[in-house]
């Protein structure tokens, strides 16, 4: 095991560690605070991010929009983690630049931030799959991002479940449905969407709203570019164990 991997599973380890930690007194009363939040946010606003969620999940699942990025293979885990922090920056700056521009526009152009940032959180997301060497066009591949999105963007209660999804993938994999359409995308945009309420409505308030948008997504990418560089390194270095072991 080289220094880099030995420092790449330290890591690994706080990361799964926090994954698995159980709801804090404070985030229950945050959730809390979410709910009557969410009661006070127009209806059209919430209407707006359910269908950019909806219409995204379904392009992921069944589109064929995203799957251009071929698996990259024989590099090491040094150059593949290169490789993807490379994209997370690209990603980053780019949603940071459009965050600016929408939430300078006022009330339109602030809605349609929600549907161009998640489009960027997929392209991202996509590129880090292929990056660490794994098959996009495989719908169980798709799936998988799916829950590295949800392990980003959920309550420590739900990011609980869905790392142990994550954790066994290989059991997990073969107990999906042969039918995609059985995915549930209504917990996935309604946990989505409750974690990211609070912040990107900000966004929307008029004199703050581009300073807003470019800190909450370059943060909203960043976090989400870290989740899944840490759930396919845990992958790969459970597959090589198990290589190993056999």
């Amino acid at each position: 095991m080289t220094p880099y991997e030995t420092a790449v599973r330290t890591e690994l380890t706080r990361w799964q560690l926090a994954m698995q930690r159980p709801p804090s007194g404070f985030g229950k009363l945050s959730a809390r605070w979410q709910r009557r939040i969410n009661r006070m946010i127009p209806q059209r606003v919430h209407d707006v991010i359910t269908t950019a969620i909806k219409q995204m999940t379904r392009a992921v699942l069944f589109g064929a929009g995203f799957l251009t990025s071929k698996p990259a293979e024989g590099l090491t885990l040094t150059e593949r983690d290169a490789a993807v922090a490379g994209r997370i920056r690209f990603y980053r700056n780019a949603s940071a630049a459009e965050g600016g521009v929408t939430g300078a526009g006022g009330l339109l152009l602030g809605l349609a931030d929600f549907p161009l940032l998640l489009t960027l959180k997929m392209k991202m997301l996509f590129e880090i799959a292929a990056l660490y060497g794994y098959q996009v066009s495989d719908y169980r591949e798709r799936v998988y991002m799916l829950y590295v999105f949800q392990l980003a963007f959920s309550s420590q209660e739900r990011r609980q479940a869905v790392y142990k999804h994550l954790a066994d993938w290989p059991r997990h994999s073969r107990e999906l449905p042969e039918d995609i359409n059985q995915f549930d995308w209504q917990t996935f945009q309604q946990e989505y969407r409750d974690y990211i309420d609070l912040a990107k409505m900000a966004q929307l308030v008029p004199g703050i709203g581009a300073a807003v948008g470019i800190v909450v997504n370059y943060r909203l990418v960043n976090q989400l570019g870290r989740t899944a560089m840490n759930a396919y390194r845990m992958r790969l270095l459970t597959e090589d164990q198990t290589l190993l072991a056999g």
